[in-house]
């Protein structure tokens, strides 16, 4: 439900906020941005650890690849409750208890690393990353709602966007020292130990600032649809947009088959020769990629052909994960790497404006939610497909056969989905119609034009 727009500052003028930082002047905003980041540092940590963990201890590609599926399965089932929750309930009390969850699931992997269960049961790993992905079933639908929130209106579009910024920094920076933590770890005689203890401080600090986020009261839309169908209204209003369930629909298909960097530690091993260090510094390209485009991005208006660009960047992300596969040096697996992170964060960008800015707020938790199922199944799925595809085809030709998929999809897609491609400024809608949040509207059907409902975000 959008906030009282009384309980917020003005916003100044639009084309004057384009170019600035106008969502920090908000101290609710700034703290949801630190705890994002502590939150998106942890992740990086951990993940890394279990990559490693697993790698050492069964050196097979579909046991990195499981890993996916063992978080899919249970935030899939989740998530779509978890978005009523984030529309029905306090979305920062919602986040408050996941976050707390997770703390409890990575305090849980260090104990039972330091205990030495985890090497020779690694069956462990797996329970904790499916009752990790139950909780972030809940976090991600209440956090993504919680940021539009925090800023008036006239702000989402921007506020989305410097959001997708400072997660992409965050995820560069942990992936550029996770290895390092890593190492560090073992040198302790720690090992894995260090890094979810790492991660689970800095989860208490994403705790912390969450609880320090304060907003006006949010108003409640009352609604007497039976239970069913307010689970279910996400879904309803992302089938009902042409555009976005294309553009969500995209982004599964072409990370489902181009995405591999599941397979980062085989690379670094087989093909690279590089230890934990050079891992950490190539799980870090891709996102150094995406900071590098924020910044070019930052002071730039929205983009005139949204649809087009979305299109033509992950048909080149697809490109991209070929020729980073073909490389068998260092500094350009690296270099290319780097693109594909670029160029995935502009579809990220794309997707995540439209979701913010034309979707009712009181559906955007369940819209958020239909969104992380997409997001999710094309990352985790895509990690199990890219693990059975190097194991059936071998490493390198599985990734360059992926990347040509994504570029077949992604044509095929832009041939299908006229209305996709034809998509101009997000914040205009379709065909020049007000987007829902902007008109006031609550249904999906609000603001069609050209046969199609307005988008939302993956």
């Amino acid at each position: 439900m959008p906030a009282d727009p009384a309980a917020l500052p003005a916003a100044p003028d639009p084309d004057q906020d384009a170019r600035s930082t106008a969502p920090l002047r908000f101290s609710a905003y700034r703290w949801y941005l630190v705890a994002m980041i502590a939150a998106t540092l942890a992740n990086e940590f951990q993940t890394v650890a279990i990559w490693l963990q697993l790698y050492e201890s069964t050196h097979d590609p579909l046991s990195l690849g499981l890993i996916g599926l063992a978080g899919l399965i249970p935030f899939a089932s989740t998530v779509l409750i978890a978005g009523h929750v984030a529309d029905a309930c306090d979305r920062r009390v919602v986040a408050l208890w996941a976050l707390a969850a997770l703390t409890l699931c990575t305090s849980t992997l260090a104990g039972l690393s330091c205990a030495g269960v985890v090497r020779s049961h690694v069956w462990v790993i797996y329970a904790v990353v499916a009752a990790s992905g139950i909780a972030r079933s809940f976090l991600n639908p209440a956090r993504g709602a919680l940021g539009a929130e925090l800023v008036p209106p006239a702000m989402l579009e921007q506020g989305a966007r410097l959001r997708s910024s400072v997660f992409q920094l965050g995820m560069g920076v942990g992936r550029s020292v996770s290895g390092f933590i890593y190492t560090l770890g073992a040198s302790l005689g720690l090992v894995a130990t260090f890094s979810y203890g790492v991660s689970a401080v800095l989860l208490i600090a994403s705790v912390l600032a969450t609880l320090a986020i304060s907003r006006p009261p949010r108003v409640q839309v009352k609604s007497v649809e039976p239970m069913l169908l307010k689970l279910t209204s996400g879904v309803r209003y992302v089938l009902s947009s042409r555009i976005l369930y294309g553009a969500m629909l995209l982004d599964l298909l072409g990370v489902l088959f181009g995405d591999a960097i599941i397979l980062l530690p085989f690379f670094a091993d087989l093909v690279l020769h590089v230890g934990p260090e050079g891992l950490g510094l190539l799980r870090a390209a891709p996102t150094a990629g995406a900071v590098l485009m924020a910044l070019v991005l930052a002071r730039r208006p929205p983009f005139a052909h949204a649809g087009r660009i979305l299109l033509l960047a992950v048909a080149a992300f697809g490109i991209a994960q070929a020729c980073f596969a073909l490389s068998s040096w260092y500094a350009v697996s690296a270099f290319f790497l780097l693109c594909s992170g670029a160029l995935d964060f502009i579809s990220v960008m794309v997707r995540g404006a439209m979701v913010q800015v034309l979707t009712p707020s009181h559906l955007l938790g369940r819209v958020t939610a239909v969104q992380q199922v997409f997001i999710w199944s094309s990352n985790e799925l895509g990690a199990v497909e890219a693990g059975a595809a190097a194991r059936l085809l071998g490493l390198v030709p599985s990734v360059v056969v992926g990347g040509t998929v994504t570029v077949v999809v992604t044509g095929l897609t832009a041939w299908l989905n006229p209305a996709l491609r034809r998509l101009k400024r997000i914040a205009q809608g379709v065909e020049g119609h007000a987007p829902p949040a902007a008109a006031g509207q609550g249904g999906p059907e609000a603001g069609a034009g050209a046969g199609a409902s307005a988008p939302r975000q993956p």
